[in-house]
């Protein structure tokens, strides 16, 4: 395996580099043509290392971090080399979330614009299965897809991959993370042995270099060394907040800060849908998406954010992975996150293809540590905001309100309105500047046109504290999330040890089939033929459908709650045990 390094930042896909240009690179004029569409300039550096070997035919190992332009370096040489003949897909490119799924679909359009009969079909887990048999049905040269869904079409002999040309295995690291290996491995197996692979990863752990000595034909690979792991084109900022003023420091900013559109992370499902709403009642323009979001709707909130319908998107982590729209000029992370990985992926979203972005970070005042976990890992320190004050709201507000008469002094309108107003005056002797202030308030609401200081909370004298009742045994006891306090229940998985099933795998298709994140499980007890998870007790009636349609190692998992014998907690602890399986007598009292 030969091996090259090359240098990078992340994030910035359209970097200005001194090497060489797209045209150099020996691609198509069609393809050339589609990039000059897209406005890139230049190649990155993982696309100016990977695109020549894949074109001249070898198998690549990619190592570079998300953003760093991989997915052009894979697409284009693989759309250069399509022989679109017949229906049966002629690349396949495997990814570990459904919202990457359609993000690598999506390029590959782009690039595909000036190619007619090239057809790219994303298939994936919590869309219908309809829309997807259809697509097979007409033709796709490319299927994008995740590991799950793509056995599940393998099994129904809906998916032909004898006719494979290409494999592309996307974030294989995160795949195998979310217990995709024996999938992915299976997958490798029954396509044919002469395609060409390409495998992306941002680090090199012993499952991949395995994959890679297995499946891949001497490979050569490419590293792009990163020089920072945050863009340099974001501005990086935060303030000081307590968990309380969060939403009134959130309207300032908003108010006064001057954004395109912006992506603010909060860590929970239900924050997502409540912070929306009182940001809509604010005036803003604001929608939520999560995991409990039908596929369809988050595609149309999704577009409307794209096409400047909407301006603000209030998400979690795993609703937003993937996401790349050119708009978003801020991302606000409302709730700090808790691992320097996650805060990385979120401001990832702005800064985009040497564009310019800006990271606000709130942190309450016991999160202090977070934020220099996140300094110590990024290597970029934060600059300290301050708030903007009250008057500086107000002053915002009257500015605004001056570059709307502005604006409308322009319109073609302004003759019909001004008779109008100047019959009114003669009709009933007002002043114009009272009939003007009056069509005002029709159109803002005076008695909050200025934004008044929050009062202070009043302080609450420390009440003695109550002893929680006693529980007796065999009573049931709400079991919450350590983290979140959200309340979980214990479901039942139709996979166990013999299955050979390990808590990693069940992570991964629970999380990525029902769009749950990682923090959303509890405990996970694998038993000989069953498995008992605990996940949010207020699962939506399409996430447990698609759960119950979930497969883990070709398994179908038909999770369900558990109702476990009278009495009986299914994770929680029993009686102490000995070693042999019996119970612990009980210590006697010494005789006095």
């Amino acid at each position: 395996m030969s091996t090259n390094e090359v240098d990078s930042v992340p994030g910035d896909e359209n970097q200005e580099t001194t090497g060489p240009s797209f045209a150099d690179l020996g691609i198509d004029d069609r393809v050339l043509a589609a990039i000059a569409d897209v406005g890139y300039e230049s190649p990155s550096p993982i696309q100016a290392a990977t695109i020549p070997p894949l074109l001249e035919g070898h198998d690549v190992v990619g190592l570079a971090q998300t953003g760093t332009g991989k997915t052009a370096a894979f697409a284009i040489p693989i759309l250069m080399g399509l022989q679109a003949v017949g229906k049966a897909p002629r690349a396949l490119v495997l990814a570990p979330t459904r919202e990457l799924a359609i993000q690598v679909a999506e390029a590959f359009g782009r690039y595909a614009t000036h190619m007619p009969g090239i057809h790219v079909l994303p298939i994936y887990g919590g869309q219908s299965y309809g829309v997807q048999l259809s697509g097979l049905r007409r033709g796709a040269q490319v299927v994008v897809g995740t590991p799950g869904r793509v056995i599940d079409h393998l099994e129904k002999g809906t998916l032909d991959l004898s006719q494979l040309q290409y494999l592309v295995l996307d974030e294989a690291d995160e795949m195998l993370k979310m217990g995709f290996q024996e999938d992915v491995e299976r997958i490798l197996a029954d396509t044919p042995s002469d395609k060409q692979v390409a495998l992306f990863s941002a680090t090199m752990p012993a499952a991949i270099r395995k994959i890679s000595k297995q499946y891949l034909h001497d490979p050569i690979e490419i590293t792009v060394k990163s020089k920072t792991t945050t863009n340099t084109n974001i501005t990086q900022r935060w303030v000081q907040v307590s968990h309380q003023r969060k939403l009134d420091a959130l309207t300032r900013i908003l108010e006064v800060e001057s954004f395109e559109a912006m992506i603010i992370f909060v860590r929970t499902k239900q924050a997502t849908e409540e912070l929306a709403e009182k940001l809509r009642a604010r005036g803003f323009s604001a929608a939520a998406i999560n995991g409990d979001i039908a596929q369809a709707q988050r595609e149309r909130t999704i577009g409307q954010l794209k096409q400047g319908a909407l301006d603000i998107l209030v998400a979690t982590d795993v609703a937003a992975r993937g996401l790349d729209v050119d708009r978003i000029s801020h991302v606000v992370n409302y709730d700090i996150p808790h691992d320097t990985e996650s805060y990385v992926h979120r401001i990832g979203r702005t800064g985009r293809a040497g564009r310019s972005g800006e990271a606000l970070l709130f942190v309450a005042p016991r999160e202090r540590h977070l934020l220099k976990a996140i300094e110590r890992a990024t290597r970029h320190p934060l600059e300290e905001m301050q708030l903007p004050s009250v008057e500086d709201v107000n002053a915002q507000r009257v500015a605004k309100f001056g570059d709307a008469i502005t604006e409308n002094l322009a319109s073609a309108n302004l003759p019909l309105f001004r008779k109008l107003i100047e019959d009114y005056e003669r009709e009933h002797n007002i002043p114009l500047v009272d009939i003007a202030a009056a069509l005002a308030i029709g159109s803002y609401d005076g008695d909050n046109f200025f934004m008044e200081p929050e009062p202070e909370p009043e302080r609450r004298e420390r009440m003695p504290r109550e002893r929680a009742p006693r529980r007796f045994e065999g009573e049931e006891r709400p079991q919450h999330h350590r983290g979140t306090g959200e309340e979980l229940a214990t479901y039942r998985i139709s996979v166990g040890k013999r299955h050979r099933v390990v808590p990693g795998a069940i992570v991964g298709a629970i999380a990525n089939e029902g769009g749950l994140r990682r923090s959303d499980f509890g405990h996970i007890s694998i038993r000989p033929d069953h498995s008992l998870v605990e996940l949010p007790a207020q699962l939506s009636a399409e996430t447990l459908e698609a759960l119950r349609r979930t497969r883990i190692g070709g398994v179908l998992i038909q999770l369900q709650l558990d109702s476990g014998p009278p009495g009986h907690r299914s994770l929680t602890r029993g009686p102490r045990r000995d070693r042999d399986g019996g119970k612990r007598p009980e210590r006697r009292k010494p005789r006095s």
